[in-house]
């Protein structure tokens, strides 16, 4: 070990202490400032219109229904139906101002002189910016004509989710209780209030930064989001021209190396547990297939609304089911893959199966098949209005917050099965750790990753079943960006760093030192740059400062990402037999595409504050999210089962012709998808956001438009090549499971000539 070696890994650890030091202490001052859930709301007249914990209640009962996943709050979850707090803000202004225009003599505002508009305008900001919640009694009192557009929108809201509404995906029936929706109402009038008053303290600034765009009151972009905003792109450029400069001195190292005249692994037999490790791959084929069967369907609702082609699928299938169980399914396969690679990879590491690890394997299978199939189906029933109990569907049903949709119990189960993973895989690789040797750096580095898949999971339990949405959106996204975006990267990166060196195509010692700075430099903006998803979610403005500085700094090693891709790309173009493993090279390649492209330039396209004021919940997001969730992690995913596969059985022929269309044709169709589709429409309702306001970039007057249903329509191109190219991917990785025997024989017996 050398002295560099070991002053990055001491760098690494301080980005880690001090990176979560600031997380922490930042998630302490949102929590203290969150806005006030009051006890009661009051008209001034003494009319009480929401009693106490009703609000909360309110939250439970959108949590019941999907929460995120049937439209949004603060804008997150779903893109089909409105953001019920701009929604529900807009309406009430226009409610109001209807009631000040009738006041004045006159009929509707819309046809008085412009002077007068102004003038009431004028005083419908006062009435809905001023702070009137007193903390003494822990009310909040309205005027009268906020008090009469509640009731009118309890109305409104009363009709919609129990006729349904065709535009927004929403079934007839979606909720027929009059109570719970009297509750549903006063949730969203808090979200709406906290996001239209001032901040104690910041006159002219909301509690949620004054998002949503609303410039009727006033809701325009604050001096922080433009400030913060030219102090990221600053930062991103001194971060890029700092990294280029450090490129530019440094002295290149090469880490890797001639290969050895034979494949390492072709005459390795496969222990029990890895024989086992293989039926993994099986379910991740086909929670891949499933997860696109949900997202065809998902997709079309947002055209068709209420069926599938005229069949009226909602009946039984409603969106908000549809996209939950492609959000939930993404990640499942994904991490299932990861994990998976790890059971197959450990006993090799290791030199052997220690004791049980096979009934290990087989217990912790098991236990994911009842997580996946529980929760979807506790899902189904807490949509469906299945649960009589709130305390049942928050245990067994639907959470309402997207990637974590998962019930309380089953993220509990969830927990305790990555924990057993830990477990199965530490104790494979110890007889390695317990050996000096020149790859032990690189060990360390696999099992610290590993550990932190299964610990910061943990953090989908910092919510409780009556937690403040802000402190519960807090959470989610350690989940989300921590868990999914950060440390899974890392785990996979590892793994292959470890199988290459172990192929003998990489030097053990350089490429744990390239490893671990990597890590350490894209942790140093990843961890704080966490808190860029909650610029309007209640949070005080240092949140803003931290989060856009930082998450541009995210986009600064994306930079060199060609570099990584030029070299695994020569790493398959190796004469020899390197060539057997070029596929899985070559989606490793796609990872680093995705990267630059999904994470790095789209992510940027949306992160910093005035960019994601307009654009958040609009369709800017799922380009980033499709390009970066499937791009980068989905294609890892597909990377590590390519080379579990091949490892498994080195002299099996391949069908590469099945996956060269599968690999061009999924990449391809994603593109297509984001260009052609996803891309256009955001930036159209972009430009509605700015010129109009946010409520209308999500209405069915602007989404509903003969242009924009055209351009969702053209997703249906790049959706179809994708399709395919998955189909392909299933059909070529079914060819090698379905026949075990071949996959894990001997190298000799695989020799004699079996195809895929």
């Amino acid at each position: 070990m050398s002295w560099n070696t070991q002053r990055l890994r001491q760098a690494l650890v301080l980005v880690l202490v001090g990176s979560f030091s600031v997380l922490l202490f930042a998630g302490h001052r949102l929590k203290q400032d969150a806005p006030p859930i009051p006890a009661k709301v009051v008209s001034s007249s003494g009319e009480t219109l929401i009693a106490e914990g009703e609000i909360a209640a309110g939250q439970n009962v959108w949590q019941a229904m999907g929460g995120m996943e049937v439209g949004s709050v603060w804008g997150h979850g779903s893109y089909v139906a409105p953001d019920w707090t701009a929604d529900y803000l807009h309406r009430e202004i226009t409610i109001i101002l209807d009631q000040f225009a009738q006041k004045t003599g006159g009929g509707r505002f819309a046809d008085l002189p412009k002077e007068q508009q102004a003038a009431l305008r004028e005083r419908l900001r006062e009435t809905m910016r001023s702070n009137r919640y007193d903390a003494v009694s822990d009310t909040v009192t309205i005027s009268p004509e906020r008090a009469r557009a509640f009731r009118d929108l309890e109305a409104h809201y009363g009709a919609l989710f129990r006729e349904g509404r065709r535009e927004f995906a929403i079934p007839a029936g979606a909720q027929p209780d009059a109570k719970k929706l009297h509750l549903l109402t006063a949730f969203f009038f808090w979200s709406a209030w906290a996001a239209s008053t001032d901040r104690p303290g910041l006159s002219g600034i909301s509690y949620t930064n004054n998002w949503p765009h609303e410039p009727t009151i006033g809701n325009t972009v604050t001096g922080d989001a433009v400030v913060w905003t030219g102090v990221s792109i600053i930062a991103l450029l001194a971060g890029i021209a700092a990294m280029v400069w450090w490129r530019a001195a440094r002295k290149p190292v090469a880490t890797d190396k001639e290969p050895p005249a034979d494949d390492p692994l072709l005459n390795a037999r496969l222990t029990p547990s890895q024989k086992s490790a293989l039926a993994y791959f099986a379910v991740v084929v086909l929670l891949f297939l499933v997860q696109i069967v949900m997202g065809v369907i998902s997709a079309h609702y947002g055209v068709e609304g209420d069926g599938f082609y005229g069949i009226p699928l909602s009946r039984w299938l409603p969106y908000v089911i549809t996209r939950t169980w492609h959000t939930q399914l993404g990640i499942f396969w994904i991490a299932t893959a990861w994990l998976a690679a790890g059971l197959f990879v450990a006993p090799a590491i290791g030199g052997g199966d220690p004791p049980g690890q096979r009934l290990g394997v087989h217990v912790l299978l098991g236990a994911l098949v009842v997580v996946v199939g529980g929760s979807m189906a506790g899902q189904w029933l807490s949509i469906m209005n299945r649960f009589g109990d709130d305390t049942m569907r928050f245990y067994f049903g639907h959470s309402g917050y997207e990637y974590i949709d998962l019930g309380r119990g089953f993220q509990i189960a969830l927990l305790v099965g990555l924990f057993l993973w830990v477990g199965l895989v530490l104790r494979a690789v110890l007889p390695a750790l317990r050996r000096p040797d020149e790859s032990r750096g690189l060990l360390f580095l696999f099992v610290l990753s590993a550990l932190a898949i299964a610990g910061f999971y943990g953090a989908a339990l910092g919510y409780g079943h009556h937690t403040h949405l802000a402190v519960a959106e807090y959470w989610r996204w350690w989940v989300v960006h921590l868990w999914v975006e950060g440390f899974f990267e890392v785990f996979a990166t590892v793994v292959f760093a470890f199988l290459f060196a172990r192929l003998g195509l990489l030097e053990a010692q350089t490429t744990e030192r390239a490893v671990t700075l990597s890590a350490t430099i894209y942790l140093s903006g990843g961890v704080i740059g966490t808190l860029h998803h909650l610029y309007f979610t209640g949070s005080p403005p240092m949140i803003m400062a931290l989060g856009a500085v930082f998450s541009a700094l995210e986009v600064v090693p994306l930079v060199f990402i060609g570099y990584e891709a030029w070299e695994h790309l020569q790493l398959s173009q190796h004469k020899s037999w390197v060539q057997k493993y070029r596929y899985p090279i070559y989606f490793f390649v796609a990872v680093a595409f995705w990267n630059a492209v999904g994470a790095g330039l789209f992510g940027f396209m949306i992160n910093p504050p005035v960019a994601l004021y307009f654009m958040q919940g609009l369709n800017t997001t799922p380009v980033h999210g499709h390009a970066a969730l499937f791009g980068v992690y989905g294609m890892l995913g597909l990377a590590l089962t390519l080379f579990c596969l091949r490892a498994a059985a080195p002299a099996r022929i391949w069908n590469e012709k099945l996956l060269a269309w599968s690999f061009w044709l999924m990449n391809i169709g994603l593109l297509a998808m984001v260009l052609l589709s996803l891309l256009p429409v955001g930036l159209l309702q972009t430009k509605a956001s700015v010129e109009v306001g946010y409520w209308y970039a999500r209405s069915p007057e602007f989404m509903q438009t003969s242009l924009m249903n055209t351009l969702r329509w053209l997703r249906v191109v790049g959706d179809t090549l994708f399709g395919f190219g998955a189909l392909c991917f299933v059909v070529f990785a079914a060819s090698l499971l379905r026949r075990p025997s071949q996959l894990v024989g001997t190298a000799n017996n695989e020799a004699s000539g079996a195809t895929a």
